[in-house]
């Protein structure tokens, strides 16, 4: 698995990439947004994914961390926000 994938569970969203599996609470999400640096504007945030040949990094901010999704699944943003509105 090469590719970030993400998913909701319960009232979790899953992200999985390569052996790394992280829940997020649903709850904790506070926004889902695109960073167009190369390697994310927030220093101390969580890397998931290959920034290597990867077109988008999707952010993911919670109330305590802030994650960073290397992928080139345009898709994913969208679906991020789906899970978090639904």
């Amino acid at each position: 698995m090469f590719e970030v994938s993400v998913e909701k569970v319960e009232d979790k969203v899953i992200i999985k990439w390569q052996l790394s599996k992280i829940e997020i609470p649903i709850s904790e999400i506070v926004e889902i947004t695109e960073d167009d640096t190369y390697g994310g504007q927030v220093k101390d945030a969580i890397r998931i994914g290959l920034p290597y040949g990867t077109a988008d990094r999707v952010v993911i901010k919670t109330k305590s961390d802030t994650y960073i999704l290397y992928t080139s699944i345009d898709a994913i943003k969208l679906k991020l926000q789906s899970i978090v509105t639904n």
